[in-house]
């Protein structure tokens, strides 16, 4: 999942990239209120954790602005601002979630695993896709009776297709999953990551959409008479 983490305390925000990115993420972090808001305009994130108290632009109106816009990335404010009145004003404004510092990774990490899988609709943190599971707590792939952990690249693609079956993901779009704003590998990375995942999933299940980018195939995940 690709996170846009905006805070301005520059040891809390090194520790949460850690952190996060440890747990599989891809992270771009920035510490000014006007470049997130110009992020969240021109870029395409899976989530975003928002300071209050940042300069130029308060992360209240980075809420409201992302919404008016017609946004509907799921948002968590992350702020020391703990009154409930100020509570009230972030998730009436559009947030997903409001935590107060100090707070624990633990919680966080199950607060982003909550808010997303409200807008996924899902039951549980697992992605599930005809006889294709796969854990994002663990990078735990299932397919049928066959179980094994993806490495992070795998992982990230794969997460990614299984959001968002029979739907065309770009070339750019999964880089971005990959790498956020950080350099790229080498320009064929991206073919052999899928040659693998194929390899795992069944060569069928991600199909080729030419010129344009890659497509996981719900039917051909199915592979078996009893899947719907």
């Amino acid at each position: 999942m690709r996170i846009l983490l905006v805070e301005d305390d520059h040891l809390l925000g090194s520790t949460m990239l850690d952190m996060l990115r440890a747990d599989q993420h891809t992270v771009d972090w920035l510490d000014d209120g006007q470049q997130a808001l110009n992020a969240l305009a021109d870029d395409h994130f899976d989530l975003a954790i928002l300071d209050l108290t940042l300069p130029r632009v308060d992360g209240l109106e980075i809420v409201r602005q992302t919404r008016q816009q017609g946004n509907q990335l799921p948002i968590i404010i992350l702020t020391a601002r703990a009154e409930l009145e100020e509570k009230l004003q972030g998730l009436d404004a559009g947030a997903d979630d409001y935590v107060t510092k100090p707070f624990a990774m633990a919680e966080l990490k199950a607060r982003i695993r909550a808010v997303t899988r409200r807008r996924s609709s899902t039951t549980s943190d697992a992605l599930t896709l005809g006889q294709i599971t796969l854990d994002p707590a663990s990078a735990q792939l299932t397919v049928g009776s066959a179980t094994d952990t993806l490495p992070r690249s795998e992982f990230q693609i794969l997460q990614y297709m299984m959001r968002h079956p029979d739907q065309v993901a770009t070339r750019r779009r999964l880089e971005e999953q990959l790498y956020g704003w950080e350099p790229g590998a080498e320009s064929n990375a991206l073919e052999v990551h899928i040659h693998h995942l194929r390899r795992r999933i069944g060569k069928t299940t991600i199909r080729t959409i030419r010129g344009v980018g890659y497509l996981l195939d719900s039917q051909a995940a199915c592979g078996a008479p009893e899947c719907p």
